[in-house]
């Protein structure tokens, strides 16, 4: 049996998207360099080049929920469109831009507009697929995603060593090549609203939006973003905590550390759609569980880790868990939220995954440098396991009390 099969019925409209992430993310250069842009180029120490990724984390984590509210009131293709042809004007100019407050600037308004894109691509895939299609889909998405980071950062290491501002030109021109593409393809997305697979009339809608009319009045929603946030915690340590254990106290070279990275990647571009193509009728909540044990357990594993192997052995637990549990929480998100303000919990979803890439890394690194990694890696284990055992706390019939 084809493990690929399910691919055959996503939608065009999907397709299109997700070829439009690739373009897009095949340019990503800039953001990985970031920190040695600031160092190497502008003259700053790494506390304040640190500071400039926390700027661009700070963009994405406080304008998500108005992004996605937007992209309900005017489509996420527009939004979506607008976010690649700025952001990708923005990255132009800032090759320009040499002061040091000026780019905290720059990068600001570059993440609150270049991380438009996600809640609106999001709600868009929701919104043209089928409940028993998400998780495929959503694993398309990640697949271009990985596959385009695959390509930029590589290119961006050999442009980095002609010339920086070639990083800036090259990510700024393939945003605006995505949006380009995007407005030539004259996508038509699916106009109609529906609860799961059922027409909704008007008058029914308007139920849902008056029920709902603050998404902050929804405490089970925020109740479901708050147990997303340890093992997203967790996993943001191949950022932080990950590094700094293997090259730092462990002493492999960077290379051997980049080796042992590669294995995420390739499997995430080789397994992750057949698998989730595999577990499409599974319940979200028990993907959700499984994908928060495996990603605790491997990077908990990390305690006993003396070898090359073992080690590769654990990116590949965690990895698993990354490929379950990030389709399978967009996927809940998607079934749980109205399809009229679907960009709005996309937002808020959004900003949990930001706050955590935010917190994470950083918050890895303390506890390695003050406790060591026993405390470390067991500490990530709870995390994750307190999420884990939450999703399958989570009441039966939780997805009815949300959207009726």
């Amino acid at each position: 049996m084809n493990p690929w099969r399910g691919l055959n019925n996503i939608p065009r409209n999907v397709w299109l998207v997700a070829l439009t992430t690739l373009i897009n993310r095949s340019g990503t250069m800039v953001f990985p360099f970031m920190m040695i842009y600031m160092t190497t180029r502008i003259g700053v120490s790494s506390g304040k080049a640190g500071l400039v990724i926390a700027c661009f984390g700070a963009g994405s984590l406080l304008t998500a929920p108005y992004v996605g509210k937007l992209s309900d009131k005017v489509g996420s293709l527009l939004v979506m469109k607008s976010s690649l042809i700025l952001s990708g004007i923005i990255l132009i100019l800032f090759s320009f831009i040499k002061n040091y407050y000026a780019i905290l600037a720059a990068t600001l308004v570059w993440s609150i507009i270049g991380e438009a894109f996600r809640p609106a691509n999001l709600s868009l895939i929701s919104n043209e697929t089928e409940p028993e299609q998400r998780k495929t889909a959503f694993a398309l998405n990640r697949l271009a995603i990985n596959l385009g980071m695959s390509i930029g950062p590589v290119i961006g290491g050999i442009l980095s060593a002609i010339n920086f501002a070639l990083l800036f030109y090259v990510d700024g021109i393939t945003s605006i090549i995505a949006g380009i593409f995007l407005i030539s393809m004259r996508i038509k997305p699916k106009l109609e609203i529906r609860n799961d697979s059922k027409v909704l009339t008007n008058k029914e809608e308007k139920s849902v939006n008056k029920k709902h009319q603050s998404i902050l009045k929804n405490k089970k929603f925020f109740l479901f973003l708050f147990i997303l946030i340890p093992v997203e915690l967790v996993f943001f340590q191949f950022l932080g905590g990950l590094p700094l254990y293997l090259v730092g106290i462990l002493e492999f070279p960077t290379s051997t550390f980049g080796l042992l990275m590669a294995i995420n990647t390739v499997l995430i571009i080789l397994t992750e759609v057949p698998l989730n193509n595999a577990m499409a009728n599974w319940d979200d909540r028990n993907s959700l569980a499984l994908g928060a044990l495996l990603c605790g357990t491997g990077f908990g594993a990390m305690i006993l880790s003396n070898s090359i192997g073992f080690i590769a052995l654990t990116i590949i637990i965690w990895t698993f868990g990354e490929m379950l549990f990030f389709p399978s929480s967009a996927s809940y998100v998607s079934v749980i939220s109205p399809e009229s303000r679907r960009g709005e919990y996309m937002g808020y979803y959004q900003m949990s995954f930001s706050f955590s890439i935010m917190v994470g890394p950083w918050l890895g690194a303390v506890v390695l440098e003050n406790f060591g990694h026993v405390i470390l890696w067991s500490g990530a284990f709870i995390f994750a396991l307190f999420s884990s055992l939450a999703f399958l706390l989570m009441k039966r019939n939780a997805l009815k009390s949300i959207k009726n």
